[in-house]
C-alpha cells in the first residue's frame, strides 16, 4: 500500500465519480477525505 501511487488512484476514481454523479458530491468528498488521513497514518505506523 504505497501512498505515492494510491493517492492519485483514489483521486481519479474520486473525479469520475463526481463528474458520473454530481449529486453524491459530498460523500465523495468525504471518502476521499478520509481515505487520504488513513492512509496518511498508517504510512507512519509501518
Amino acid at each position: 500500500m504505497d501512498p505515492v501511487l494510491l493517492n492519485p488512484l483514489i483521486a481519479l476514481i474520486a473525479g469520475i465519480l463526481i463528474l458520473l454523479m454530481p449529486r453524491i458530491l459530498n460523500y465523495v468528498v468525504a471518502i476521499y477525505l478520509i481515505a487520504i488521513g488513513i492512509i496518511g497514518l498508517a504510512h507512519h505506523f509501518q
